[in-house]
């Protein structure tokens, strides 16, 4: 389906209303109530109640690891050839395809996301991961070194075993697919736990798995909250591998729940304050300054990569900042149901209310509020938060320095590109970061010197599946996306073979 086919504001209010979310458990390859506890799903778009989802902890995660043990270490699915496990991973893609506006209405009506960008930019990002991932599936390679004439030795790659998949909200299937169809791709069995505000569409998707030929156990979708059912999977001893991706804090947590247990290898995709620096010979600044607005304001700023602080030199910074502003006050926050809105729904009032202190917090420490910083459409019932720009952000400010995850831009000023190199990489984190010159020497000694995984020149969030994706410093570790993904769920053998 083309953009251009997009489905009406009236289709898509008469569909959400049709729609009725399985919220159970998937263990085994079956619907499980677990112990009875449930909590309700509500949508950040009117508050709402979606579905009815069930609450898992200790034993539905036990329930689920065992399934996912006996699936690898008794079933078809590590021993299968990798062309055929790609065949599969192939028609999950298809079945996703097939299903991609019930998904995308899922993940809009959870969320808050705009329907547009569910349906457009998630499902696209899950079906291309499933399908890529299944089209290398057999083209990984074992390898014989050269050595003595009276030896043979071979290296070869095995599937890790069970892998638990932890995964955050803002975008529940597009972060569960990198971890899925690589760890599936290596023939690994998988445990997945996503977010307590995101289940169903990732339930879902465990059911249309199931469907195209993934066998029983194989993957398992546990609901519940981080403090229970990520614990639990995170202190399980028959989980080999955890891929982790949310916050800085809880990711910590998953590296004292791997020393606490069976040391299994973390993977942790954490948060990000990534810097996007305009140099006064950058190529356009207009198109500068409206891919910073929509940098920040994509998906509500409910963004890991999210370029939130804006490095602007002094002699552009009140030409750069007046443009972004100018777009922050058009930008149209909506009904995340309607096609036309630019901007949805924040996920839950805690979190809005979380993003709300930021910006008082902002403003007197002795920034200045140059538009939004305020809830909006309260009479719709939904979450919903003005696009909001703060400049004169002093560096050391809490502001500066620390994740917002919300629709937030800071911008700070420099006169030199060391100050700006310097500003940038001041902070924990280092998950991404824009740079935006005409000069290639710039360009390449800048790119160098910034601590980030992800570096953008003339451009923000651009990029497919065949480059990685991942942090430095306090934003992680490994990668998701691309071939090197599939080595989070794969160990090397040496055979050594005397003759």
């Amino acid at each position: 389906m083309t953009p251009a086919a997009m489905p009406t504001y009236d289709t898509w209010q008469r569909r959400a209303k049709e729609l009725t979310p399985n919220g159970t458990h998937l263990i085994d390859g079956a619907d499980e109530a677990g112990g009875g506890a449930t909590f309700e799903g509500l949508s950040p778009r009117d508050g709402q109640r979606i579905a009815e989802v069930a609450d898992g902890g200790q034993a539905e995660v036990n329930a689920a690891v065992a399934a996912a043990r006996r699936a690898f270490d008794q079933g078809p699915w590590p021993r299968l050839a990798p062309a055929e496990r790609g065949r599969v991973l192939g028609r999950i893609a298809d079945l996703l395809e097939e299903h991609r506006a019930e998904l995308a209405l899922t993940v809009s009506l959870e969320m808050g996301k705009t329907i547009s960008d569910a349906h457009d930019i998630e499902l696209r990002a899950v079906i291309n991961t499933f399908r890529w991932y299944g089209q290398l599936a057999d083209k990984l390679t074992d390898e014989s070194p050269h050595t003595a004439p009276d030896a043979l030795a071979l290296v070869t790659r095995e599937p890790a075993g069970v892998v638990g998949a932890v995964v955050p909200w803002n975008f529940p299937l597009t972060l569960a697919g990198w971890k899925l169809a690589p760890a599936l791709a290596a023939g690994c069995t998988v445990v997945l736990k996503p977010s307590e505000n995101s289940p169903l569409s990732a339930l879902r998707l465990g059911r249309l798995a199931l469907e195209a030929g993934l066998p029983p156990g194989v993957l398992n979708v546990v609901n519940g909250n981080g403090p229970v059912a990520g614990k639990a999977l995170g202190l399980h001893p028959d989980v080999d591998v955890l891929a982790f991706t949310g916050s800085t804090a809880v990711g910590r947590h998953f590296l004292h729940y791997a020393a606490d247990s069976n040391l299994k290898r973390i993977w942790l995709e954490l948060g990000g304050k990534s810097p996007n620096i305009v140099l006064p010979d950058a190529p356009d600044l207009d198109k500068a300054a409206a891919t910073a607005a929509w940098g920040i304001f994509f998906n509500q700023g409910e963004m890991c990569t999210a370029p939130s602080r804006l490095l602007v030199h002094s002699s552009i910074a009140e030409q750069v900042t007046e443009a972004v502003v100018e777009r922050a006050r058009a930008l149209r926050v909506g009904d995340p149901l309607d096609p036309a809105t630019e901007m949805g729904a924040l996920v839950s009032e805690r979190h809005l209310d979380r993003v709300l202190d930021h910006v008082r917090d902002g403003v007197a420490g002795g920034a200045r509020l140059r538009t939004g910083g305020a809830r909006t459409r309260t009479e719709a019932g939904g979450i919903h938060m003005e696009p909001t720009v703060l400049d004169r952000v002093a560096p050391d400010s809490r502001t500066a320095r620390e994740e917002i995850f919300g629709p937030v831009l800071s911008i700070l000023t420099f006169d030199d590109l060391d100050e700006a190199i310097t500003l940038a990489n001041a902070t924990e984190y280092g998950l991404a970061a824009g740079l935006w010159t005409s000069d290639l020497t710039t360009a390449h000694q800048v790119s160098r010197a910034l601590k980030a995984g992800t570096v953008w020149v003339n451009c923000y969030e651009e990029g497919d599946l065949t480059v990685p994706f991942g942090g430095m410093k306090q934003s992680g570790n490994g990668r998701d996306k691309s071939a090197h993904a599939l080595e989070k769920y794969m160990e090397l053998k040496t055979t050594w073979i005397q003759l």
